[in-house]
């Protein structure tokens, strides 16, 4: 059987994932089935492997996971990180000074890099409710303590799409601001996206861009979408990617992955 994509590249929140985080039977079937015929599937994620690990072994997810933005391809099956991108701590307090100098007063929480990272939350900073951990911080200078992938920023009046482009339009020359989800902005190592990180897993399957089709939700999918040989975004997805998506799919909650999978798995 030959699959037009050898490759099947899927975001998790708002796409792979319903709204209570469980993967629908039949998703678990058709990634069964294009795999069985052949194809490799990668979860490409904004979360970090602590947050992703256990999505990953309830699926009995054994290959290459994308994690933290592009930032970590970490190995399931071998429970190990092969790559591992940090944020420069210094260019990231720079930029958060100049935001908050252009918007007013942030609220902060951050991605530890490594295996068992936490995710350290700071005041005002609304966490979403959920089973992921997270660490409460006081002291400013504890967020600078360790290794970072990732900070996130919340502001108390600008919503998400506002404060992406009030961020990108500030700091844009030394870091990547992009928006993830709701009530999720993030700031990143400049040049870092899905896309830089789906690349290098694909290059270690010898699987190429052509060979790839992905799917997601949001704006910081779009560098995937750019990259991959067709982009499906779910019903559910932010207009941004609506707009550069060749195939718009049914949503998270009625398997939109899965009709996709079904549908190439009949015409070949």
């Amino acid at each position: 059987m030959n699959l037009p994509y050898r490759l099947i590249a899927t975001d998790l929140d708002g796409t792979l994932l319903r709204a209570d985080e469980t993967v629908s039977q039949r998703t678990r079937d058709a990634l069964a089935a294009v795999t069985e015929a052949g194809a490799a599937h990668i979860v490409v994620t904004g979360r970090s492997v602590p947050w992703t690990r256990h999505i990953l072994e309830d699926l009995g997810y054994e290959g290459l996971a994308v994690c933290g933005q592009g930032a970590q391809v970490y190995h399931a099956g071998e429970q190990r990180l092969l790559t591992s991108v940090t944020l420069d701590r210094q260019l990231a307090g720079l930029a958060l000074s100049k935001i908050e100098a252009e918007v007013g007063p942030l609220a902060l929480a951050a991605s530890r890099d490594g295996l068992h990272g936490e995710v350290l939350v700071g005041a005002g900073y609304r966490v979403q409710e959920g089973p992921l951990p997270v660490v409460p911080f006081d002291d400013p200078s504890e967020l600078w303590s360790a290794p970072l992938n990732k900070v996130y920023i919340q502001h108390p009046e600008l919503d998400d799409d506002a404060l992406a482009e009030a961020a990108r339009a500030t700091v844009g020359a030394l870091v990547d601001v992009v928006m993830a989800g709701p009530g999720v902005v993030e700031i990143l190592p400049l040049g870092l996206t899905k896309a830089t990180g789906l690349s290098l897993a694909a290059r270690r399957l010898g699987l190429r861009a052509a060979d790839t089709i992905a799917f997601g939700d949001m704006p910081n999918d779009i560098p995937m979408f750019g990259w991959a040989a067709h982009g499906v975004a779910m019903a559910n997805a932010h207009d941004g990617l609506k707009a550069v998506a060749h195939e718009i799919t049914a949503s998270n909650e009625h398997d939109g992955i899965a009709v996709v999978l079904e549908h190439l798995l009949r015409t070949v």
